[in-house]
């Protein structure tokens, strides 16, 4: 981290931030001159700071506040390092930073130390979860009262419709695109495959499999503050809201997952287009802990309004091979590739708290030799399948109670999750549609 900064004389400040339970970036500015200082001792905040409300409101009797006198955290930074911010006019990095107690122990109530406990888990098994990401995202002019396309930089013109794969809606934005591209590289996001989408002003871009869950999470988190603040510098606005426009389908942030043993085998992979025992076992975890997690993967009132039947959302607990009207579906491809694809979080999520749940769910599953139901063929949506919670309400209230949630979670994170959705969702109900979309379009 010393080398970095002394080969980038030119950044002039840094940004120490960790992830909250919205997956909100809180931290602190800090002169470049006292970086090293930070990289090398940390620094400190509240603990109740990670989990403030969407708002950044702290959390009406929580004991993180006046019953433990607002305690600090020590916060450390990650393996990640300093990231450059290319969004940002002056030269500006980003150091990524941690939560623990004053004993050095890992602080429950962060998300990336959850997902760290269950990675923790497989490498004490032998194995390791190998991890892709994909992520789709809206551009949007928010310039006057009603939400619509930017204009093409390049023809002045406004899309009208969904273009669904289409070249020139890729390149209509080819400046932004670009822009991207290069800044993923300065920020070691391997980004892949860009496609238009089927809503309005909507993309999709692919990062690329790894086999550290805890850097997918980081390039997750990191991309879309990156993509926010990149579209903001050419006059726009990104958003990663489940559901901006009611007419036109939501966002997503579609999961691929394997497993790999100590020699680097894929054990989802038995040769065949049918995949392992292991990976069925894998599928019954998700398929038990999908109603329980559905707050993990619709985390905000704007989510439920995509979780819709029959809206390319999936909404019925159930896997199927090469169907994406299921929730878990297995791609077909080469068996060594053979993997399981989690299609229900929205781009709203926090992906360290969605990655720890889906691959928690898979190790129960792998753990207790659970058996799926058989896979789906046809249509999800035309069956009479079980759903997973279809309010806001229902999905907090599964969460809180949940034996499986509990065997993935700390208990305090749970505690404090709950009462941040409670807290939201008391307030939410005062807002109009409208207003609920200018709470949601730039913070999640």
């Amino acid at each position: 981290m010393k080398n970095w900064l002394r080969k980038h004389p030119e950044v002039r400040t840094i940004r120490v931030a960790a992830a909250d339970l919205n997956g909100q970036a809180r931290g602190k500015r800090i002169p470049a001159r006292f970086a090293e200082r930070v990289a090398t001792e940390g620094t400190r905040f509240p603990m109740s700071v990670l989990s403030l409300d969407i708002w950044g409101e702290d959390i009406d009797d929580s004991p993180l506040l006046f019953d433990s006198g607002d305690a600090d955290g020590v916060l450390r930074p990650t393996e990640r390092g300093f990231v450059p911010m290319p969004w940002l006019e002056a030269p500006t990095a980003l150091l990524p930073i941690w939560m623990f107690r004053e004993s050095g122990q890992p602080y429950d109530g962060d998300p990336r130390h959850a997902l760290a406990r269950v990675v923790r888990r497989y490498n004490e098994l032998g194995l390791t979860p190998v991890v892709a990401t994909e992520l789709e995202f809206f551009l949007i002019d928010d310039s006057g009262k009603t939400l619509q396309v930017p204009p093409s930089p390049r023809s002045g013109k406004r899309r009208k419709a969904a273009e669904i794969l289409s070249i020139r809606a890729l390149d209509a934005f080819d400046t932004f695109f670009t822009d991207l591209y290069e800044a993923c590289e300065d920020m070691d996001i391997p980004a892949d495959t860009a496609i238009s989408e089927a809503g309005l002003g909507q993309f999709e871009i692919n990062l690329m499999h790894g086999e550290d869950a805890l850097k997918a999470a980081d390039d997750a988190w990191l991309f879309k503050m990156l993509v926010k603040g990149l579209a903001r510098r050419h006059g726009f606005a990104a958003s990663f809201m489940a559901k901006p426009y009611a007419d036109y389908p939501g966002t997503g942030l579609h999961t691929h997952f394997s497993v790999q043993d100590r020699d680097g085998r894929n054990i989802f992979s038995n040769g065949g287009p049918e995949g392992s025992e292991v990976l069925r076992q894998a599928v019954a975890g998700c398929l038990a802990a999908m109603p329980d997690s559905t707050l993990l993967f619709a985390p905000h009132a704007n989510s439920y309004d995509r979780l819709v039947p029959g809206n390319h959302a999936p909404t019925g607990v159930c896997w199927a091979y090469e169907n994406r009207t299921a929730a878990l579906r297995v791609p077909s491809g080469s068996p060594l590739a053979r993997r399981i694809e989690h299609r229900v979080a929205g781009g709203d999520v926090n992906p360290y708290l969605m990655l720890a749940g889906i691959l928690g769910a898979a190790l129960i599953g792998i753990e207790d030799d659970l058996a799926p139901p058989p896979p789906i063929s046809g249509n999800a949506y035309a069956l009479n399948l079980p759903q997973i919670p279809a309010t806001w309400d229902d999905a907090i209230n599964a969460f809180e109670s949940s034996p499986i949630m509990a065997r993935i979670f700390p208990r305090e994170l749970i505690r404090n999750l709950v009462m941040t959705k409670r807290q939201e969702r008391h307030y939410m109900a005062e807002l109009s549609p409208e207003e609920q979309v200018e709470v949601y379009l730039d913070t999640v």
